[in-house]
């Protein structure tokens, strides 16, 4: 299939120049679509790194922004994005999703492989795909060098001009006992504590260096929350502060009296599947983005954005387990061991309650004990494709993909608004949602000192205090908004789901210790599906749709195991790759009765 034509507002990492597809004739071309809200994307810009360099003579990665909230089509947010992430290839700004609809798109994040001719030669949507894009790759490269099609040389990217502000994109800020400030400065991979202030800089912790280095001149990746533990059991354990070091998968650990840090939790490789509880340097965390001790659950509780779960660290076993969750995002209350998250960025000690911030279903939530185990509660927010500024009852308002949360001394709660770049204040015993400040940039974390509310303005690179004493909330009537992504049109009645995975090149399904896939189905509305909801191992699964429903989203989990294609091998290397979907579908009688998703390979 012939590539369609690269088609959007501007071009970023060119230097200016506008690109199209025959600037990279000659060249194997990996589509990224991305969008920078989304936790798998960030994964995939990380996975793609090493292939990069590997191949960096014959390959060109292009980024295809597709944007999933408002907030992600300013083309100065995405601009701030690029940088952020560290993003270093040319990146195609697509605010329409011209270019996603081009290429069929139905996830974030897909890669399309093209080859030197301009021709669609893979598709994978999701992460994990590094070793099957390795596999495509060399055997494009390989045939297209003997026809003499590839050209190597440098690719187009162009890299931006240096910033320099002392921090760069702060994720998370705590108070410490000494009443300075502790703030995890993302892009700068480093801690820096301030004075009171939050200007004067007391001391930086960290080299500045990506890595995972322990010691008194540690390194990090984007380390994002911060936990101060308590007293007593800080002496006890020999560090004071709990790090959610994002992108190296870990827990750190840092001693405030000589800035020692040491690993705490994580392997350091991302957890995809099996046990997720056990010794806590033997148990793989997926981007931990923030942290809070939380006494009821007796440890301190990680925010797993990258399954949509909640872990539990016990500093005193060094043992981590699932809290809550079951790894499909979506918003879904109830016992904790049953409910959906969706990227959960933000989580706040209230005391009987843990505040979290659940991003991608931009809704205020909270756990609370339950009997004799926990439960999930909402308090704002409807489902992953429903959002906006809007303030009033909290079953009629809206946020847009908050990543903080504070608790305020009157015990109301402070969300980090982050698209709509708002501090908002939810009051629990009133059920009621205000507007605390606006037109700030992309705050991601908050806390209290003295009473007074202290901000990370991420995308300003600046700590602010942007609520006066005493200012009373302000309500905002606003639009409510929804995700921009096109919906799909299938049949009425009977479809058939089609999930396509072809193993790469070289390796198998593997069926010597049973199925080597499984399919998990649900919808919103759950009624939407009258047959073909559940689990099964077939990746193929016919659909019966009730009768009178137009609109809905599918919910698709797909996994599938494939190893070394080599009989001679007595351990062969086996990956699994997995790929979640929501699907927002219209039903029509002239719909397609088939519905493919591509989870690797072409689909015939």
């Amino acid at each position: 299939m012939r590539a369609a034509e690269l088609v959007g507002r501007q071009w970023l990492n060119t230097g200016g120049k506008e690109l199209k597809l025959q600037d990279f004739r000659g060249k194997v071309v990996i589509l990224d679509f991305w969008t920078f809200c989304c936790i798998n994307c960030l994964h995939v810009i990380d996975e793609l790194r090493p292939l990069e360099a590997e191949f960096a003579d014959e390959v060109v990665t292009v980024g295809v922004h597709s944007p999933k909230f408002e907030h992600e089509a300013d083309p100065d947010a995405l601009k701030a994005a690029v940088e952020r992430y560290a993003v270093h290839h040319p990146v195609l700004d697509d605010p329409e999703l011209t270019t996603w609809q081009n290429y069929a798109v139905k996830a974030w994040p897909t890669l399309v492989v093209l080859d030197p001719e301009g021709y669609v030669v893979h598709v994978a949507a999701g992460e994990g795909h590094v070793e099957a894009l390795r596999s495509v790759i060399t055997e494009v490269i390989a045939e297209h060098d003997a026809k003499g099609t590839l050209h190597r040389g440098d690719g187009p990217y162009v890299p931006p001009p240096a910033p320099e502000t002392t921090l760069r994109f702060p994720g998370k800020v705590i108070a410490l006992n000494n009443g300075n400030l502790l703030v995890s400065d993302s892009a700068n991979h480093s801690l820096v504590e301030f004075e009171s202030d939050g200007e004067t800089v007391v001391r930086r912790i960290g080299t500045g260096e990506r890595g995972r280095e322990d010691g008194t001149e540690p390194t990090f990746a984007e380390p994002a929350g911060l936990a101060l533990l308590p007293d007593d059991l800080a002496a006890e354990v020999g560090y004071d502060v709990v790090v959610a070091d994002t992108v190296n998968h870990l827990l750190r650990g840092l001693r405030l009296a000589d800035g020692h840090v040491s690993t705490l939790a994580g392997t350091g490789e991302q957890w995809r599947d099996g046990s997720d509880s056990g010794p806590a340097l033997e148990t793989p965390l997926t981007s931990p983005w923030d942290v809070s001790w939380w006494e009821p659950a007796g440890g301190v509780v990680i925010a797993m954005a990258g399954n949509h779960t909640l872990g539990l660290f016990d500093p005193r076993t060094g043992r981590v387990r699932r809290f809550a969750g079951t790894t499909v995002e979506g918003l879904r209350d109830g016992a904790a061991d049953q409910a959906f998250f969706a990227q959960t960025s933000g989580l706040a000690d209230g005391g009987d309650r843990l505040w979290l911030a659940d991003s991608e279903t931009s809704a205020l939530r909270w756990v609370e004990a339950d009997g004799d185990g926990f439960a999930l509660r909402t308090a704002v927010g409807t489902g992953l494709f429903d959002f906006g500024h809007a303030d009033g009852p909290a079953e009629k308002a809206l946020l847009q993909h908050p990543l903080g949360v504070a608790v305020l001394p009157d015990g109301s709660v402070a969300i980090c608004d982050t698209y709509n770049g708002a501090i908002r204040r939810y009051e629990p015993d009133t059920g009621e949602v205000s507007t605390l400040a606006a037109d700030l940039a992309e705050p991601s974390g908050a806390t209290v000192v003295d009473g007074e509310l202290v901000v990370v303005s991420s995308a300003a690179h600046r700590l602010e205090r942007p609520v006066p004493p005493g200012l009373a909330a302000k309500l905002i009537e606003g639009a409510s908004q929804q995700v921009k992504r096109p919906s799909t049109e299938i049949a009425s009645g009977e479809v058939e789901l089609a999930v396509v995975f072809t193993p790469p090149p070289g390796t198998k399904l593997d069926e010597r210790y049973g199925p080597s896939t499984r399919l998990e189905i649900t919808s919103t509305p759950e009624d939407l599906l009258v047959e073909g909801a559940g689990v099964g191992t077939d990746l193929t699964r016919r659909l019966v749709l009730a009768e009178g429903v137009e609109h809905g989203v599918l919910h698709v989990v797909a996994q599938a195991a494939s190893c070394d294609d080599d009989d001679q091998i007595e351990h062969p290397a086996c990956r699994l790759t997995r790929q979640d979907w929501g699907v927002p579908v219209t039903i029509s009688a002239s719909g397609p009765a088939r519905l493919p998703l591509v989870m690797g390979g072409l689909d015939a």
